[in-house]
């Protein structure tokens, strides 16, 4: 054998030695290293928060925005011209039907008045003189003392003074009440607003306005839905609908009431339709002018399927959730929500059923087949012990 031969064989016996301790002593180590599957990894078990679907029963809801509006709203203006000598209210001011708001000075609505009196009881009197003629005519007509025409033309004066007092009489009244105009009171109970006119200023007739009035108690809000909803909301069965005002900041409830209108079309611009709710607001929570979100209770689910919000998942197919099976591992259930519910909850249409054990934390390390440990909400996973720290308890202990 050539020393060439001799030199290519050695090196051949001396890979394959190499590679024979990679394969086999290198692989086994490691393989002690990982130990049996299961025991730590990605195959060890995901602590999971899991929760059991229950049932209850559900009112369904349909939510807009809705804008909070003053049962009524009334500007008080003059009613006559004149100086406004005093005004009776506050700004802010909460004031009842009938309570005196501001005066007029009254002195020639007065003089107004006394004239259409003494005018009244001037043409009285003639017509008192004239009916005294006119039953002396009748008496001397018998004896042909006067001529029939004579007599016709004093009951047409009678008449014609008849006339004219019912004219005074017209006119005292309306004396009368342009003179109680000089006295303005409220014609609603509400809120006094800012005072647009001070005392003595000159006020004109039905052009100055004084103070606006606003009724809070009740009052409305109205609120727009989609077209598609109409149905919902006039084949619901319970009558009238309850409305929840919400807060805009926090979501709380603000007030309580009722559905009172549905309008009578569709704006074909925006494709909704108005509705308008009333509130009692006897705790005056609710102000006109304020913005608030609405939710219209139209129909309520018996024993309808409710899991956390956190448990139901967006995927590329549709909603989903990570459902617990018997031996700990999951599986991902398709799913069809139906509405929301309260305390954050969602109710179930289709996909789960009663008892259903849902994953609601923990879901991003998660796919089909996954180990788990399922755990109520609140509850903390044990911590991992790290193997270096265990080897070195087990040293010390020996020791």
């Amino acid at each position: 054998m050539s020393r060439g031969k001799l030199i290519a064989g050695i090196i051949i016996v001396i890979v394959a030695a190499i590679l024979g301790w990679r394969m086999f002593g290198s692989g086994g180590e490691s393989g002690a290293r990982r130990g049996p599957p299961g025991a730590g990894g990605d195959a060890a078990p995901i602590p999971v928060t899991v929760v059991a679907a229950r049932t209850q029963d559900v009112p369904l809801y349909l939510s807009a925005l809705g804008t909070v509006q003053a049962l009524n709203t009334v500007t008080v203006s003059a009613q006559v011209s004149g100086q406004l000598t005093a005004v009776h209210f506050a700004e802010g001011q909460e004031v009842s039907k009938g309570d005196l708001i501001a005066e007029i000075d009254p002195r020639s609505y007065q003089a107004a008045l006394d004239q259409a009196l003494a005018k009244k009881k001037q043409d009285e009197a003639q017509l008192a003189a004239s009916r005294s003629t006119l039953q002396r005519y009748e008496d001397l007509i018998a004896k042909k003392f006067v001529s029939a025409q004579d007599l016709e033309n004093q009951r047409q004066v009678v008449r014609q003074q008849e006339a004219m007092i019912a004219g005074d009489a017209a006119a005292v009244d309306n004396a009368r009440t342009q003179l109680s105009f000089t006295r303005v009171v409220a014609p609603i109970d509400g809120l006094a607003g800012i005072r647009q006119v001070d005392a003595g200023n000159l006020v004109q007739a039905n052009g100055s306005a004084i103070v606006v009035l606003t009724q809070t108690r009740p009052l409305n809000v109205l609120f727009n839905l989609p077209q598609q909803d109409m149905a919902k909301v006039r084949e619901a069965g319970q009558t009238p609908l309850r409305v929840t005002a919400l807060s805009r900041i926090d979501s709380r409830p603000v007030a309580v009431g009722e559905l009172k209108v549905i309008d009578n079309s569709i704006d074909t611009s925006t494709a909704t339709f108005k509705l308008k709710a009333e509130f009692p607001n006897a705790d005056n929570r609710l102000w006109p002018g304020e913005f608030v979100n609405v939710r219209l209770a139209v129909r309520t689910v018996k024993d309808g399927i409710v899991v956390p919000a956190t448990g139901v998942q967006q995927g590329p197919d549709g909603e989903y959730a990570w459902l617990v099976q018997g031996d700990s591992t999951v599986r991902m259930q398709p799913l069809v929500t139906a509405g929301t519910v309260d305390g954050g909850g969602l109710l179930i249409a289709s996909g789960l059923a009663a008892g259903d054990r849902v994953v609601t934390e923990g879901q991003f390390r998660l796919k089909t087949g996954t180990k788990v440990v399922p755990m109520a909400p609140g509850e903390v996973a044990a911590p991992k012990p790290v193997p270096g720290e265990a080897r070195k308890q087990g040293e010390s202990g020996k020791g």
